[in-house]
């Protein structure tokens, strides 16, 4: 699959391509000296990869200026790859900067699959066997380049990242290691049901942003693309990214409105519609189960900002590969909502260097973990995750009253009692001042009398009964500063009806819910459900206090993009109905509490 030398055009490389950089960099380390510096960007645009008779793929091939043989650093997505270098603050460019590479010494090469732009084939659903087969030849073409030194390593956010640890299982023999961000290991789970509910919110503005006549389409010349990242990665930025955070619901709402094509749309009706088990799934099932098939070295990092999509996947794979423990590294970063996705290169860099330049960077002494941790403003380190030195603590939910009190948290069950909410389908109709008269949320909150930190899995428990045969439940943990102020922590939710418990695919960060076996509820009779929320380490300061709080909808608890959180609306509950948790031993929030030498653990009763 060699080929002769392509020549730079003249016109492509006019003006030199401005790199940037935005979000985290680094996670609470400085690197030793970088490998090589200095060494600029040129790009080949539109090179195309034979992946089988009749078919290549479009790649753009950016370059060190300085003429050599380079590791090659590979973005394999269904997204186009026009507008990936600009610094665009689109959702879809997830590549990084190509001149952040190549000026320390890598050729990046951003690659669209089959059917999206000028690559040629005809797509099929995402992260499809063709396309893991694809990204794996794209692996040993680009390892026989000219430019290349025949090491190559896999990097990406989102979709650039959930394809990789696909092509690792594969295996390809150039290929040296991988760093995925924000990915996703079981796609029927993590992406299409989450909690139970088919995710239409996401599903239609992924679709309407990026799967359209006109991004099928697009066209973008090198030089204007040059131009272009010479105003996005401009110090303007501070100004306008700001402003677009705020009104990116407006923004998201209008990219909802956009029609995909058509074999776009049949997907979409396949997912939401048909797709309603594992065996009628549109998509491919995911690498989940299969991970210990991987021994490449990695890093994988976790954005808790992402409540209902690309969570708990990064903890399955730290988890479950079969990489040996010191050549794996998982990063749990601050919630951060970042476009371009231009963060993390930094890291990644120094991660490259140690494996493929045998730097001297000091990477290899890194924790294998390493977590921001709110309320501290820093980040730690731990051998493992969950932190092995954690201990599981519970909160009991107690009523405060009638249903609209703000209800306590005790570290002792209670033995009855019950509370009750609303569950209003997504966009009913109801009279005005409907909520006053149908509480639609419980809140429960307990004092925290001393510095306490929680990093690990999060878990709730209800013993739950509803008047009706299935419901939607959706939970928050969220921080109270001493002046009021409310941090959200962590997110999780459940399907009534999908209460049973998959033992073979859960992890221990995550309990996984079988889907495939509705099981309808008997009105009036509880049920035990138990779930998982997304973790995000804490430290819950003296003073604070600890909120946990129950609804049946996303958008009744949701935060938004300006404060660093991405959620997507579900389309439930289905029905309206009068739900009731019911108090007990049963009905609790379990958290880690990672134990702090200079002080005692919890209290074993009353409240913290």
């Amino acid at each position: 699959m060699s080929e002769a030398p392509a020549k730079h055009k003249f016109w492509d490389n006019i003006v030199p391509l401005k790199g940037g950089l935005s979000g985290p960099q680094l996670a609470g380390w400085t690197p030793g000296p970088a490998a090589r510096t200095g060494m600029g960007c040129r790009i080949l645009a539109d090179q195309m990869i034979p992946v089988e008779a009749g078919i290549a793929l479009a790649a753009d091939v950016y370059l060190p200026r300085v003429a050599g043989r380079y590791p090659a650093v590979i973005a394999f997505s269904a997204y186009s790859k026009e507008l990936q270098a600009t610094g665009a603050p689109a959702g879809n460019n997830e590549t990084g900067s190509p001149p952040v590479f190549t000026d320390r010494g890598y050729a990046h090469v951003i690659v669209a699959r089959r059917g999206m732009g000028r690559s040629g084939g005809v797509a099929g659903a995402y992260f499809n066997d063709a396309d893991v087969v694809d990204h794996a030849k794209v692996v040993q073409w680009a390892a026989e380049q000219v430019w290349c030194d025949g090491q190559v390593v896999l990097f990406g956010t989102s979709y650039f990242g959930i394809v990789q640890p696909q092509v690792a299982l594969r295996n390809p023999a150039a290929l040296k290691g991988f760093f995925t961000i924000e990915m996703c290991t079981d796609y029927f789970r993590h992406v299409v049901m989450y909690g139970g509910g088919p995710q239409v919110d996401f599903l239609s503005l992924w679709m309407g942003a990026n799967f359209t006549p006109f991004q099928f389409a697009l066209r973008v010349p090198p030089l204007v693309r040059a131009v272009a990242s010479h105003i996005f990665n401009s110090k303007l930025k501070r100004w306008w990214w700001p402003q677009i955070k705020k009104r990116m619901s407006r923004i998201m709402k209008r990219f909802r409105q956009n029609m995909p094509t058509r074999p776009t749309r049949e997907l979409f009706a396949a997912m939401v519609i048909d797709g309603k088990t594992r065996a009628t799934s549109a998509l491919p099932l995911g690498p989940s189960g299969r991970l210990d098939g991987i021994t490449l070295p990695f890093v994988v990092i976790q954005n808790p900002g992402y409540l209902n999509l690309h969570q708990f996947g990064a903890y399955d794979l730290f988890e479950n590969s079969g990489t040996p423990k010191n050549c794996k590294w998982l990063i749990i970063g601050p919630a951060t909502y970042e476009l371009p996705s231009f963060h993390w290169q930094l890291e990644a860099l120094a991660f490259f260097d140690h494996l493929l330049y045998g730097a001297a960077n000091g990477y290899a002494g890194q924790a294998p973990v390493r977590y921001w941790t709110e309320g501290a403003g820093e980040y730690r380190c731990a051998g493992d995750f969950p932190v092995p030195d954690g201990e599981a603590v519970r909160f009991y939910p107690a009523s405060n009253g009638a249903d609209r009190a703000m209800h306590r948290l005790l570290t002792k069950p209670v033995q009855s009692g019950a509370n009750h909410w609303a569950a209003v389908p997504y966009g009913a109709i109801v009279t005005p001042g409907f909520d006053e008269v149908a509480n639609p949320i419980l809140g429960f909150e307990t004092s925290i009398d001393r510095d306490t930190e929680f990093t690990g899995p999060v878990t709730l428990s209800l013993v739950f009964s509803s008047n009706e045969i299935d419901s939607h439940i959706v939970a928050r943990t969220g921080r109270v500063a001493r002046d009021g102020t409310y941090q959200l922590l962590s997110m999780g939710m459940i399907r009534p009806a999908c209460r049973r418990i998959d033992t073979a695919r859960s992890t221990a960060t995550e309990i996984a819910i079988d889907i495939d076996r509705p099981e309808p509820l008997t009105p009036g009779s509880p049920v035990t459900l138990r779930f998982s929320l997304t973790p995000q380490p804490v430290v819950l300061k003296m003073g604070e206090r600890l909120r946990l709080d129950i609804a049946s909808r996303v958008d009744l608890l949701r935060s938004d993009q300006s404060h660093g959180h991405a959620q997507f609306d579900m389309q439930v509950p289905p029905y309206f109905a009068r739900n009731t948790i019911h108090y007990g031993p049963d009905t609790y929030v379990e958290m880690y509490q990672v134990p702090d030498r200079r002080r005692p653990s919890l209290a074993d009763d009353g409240e913290i």
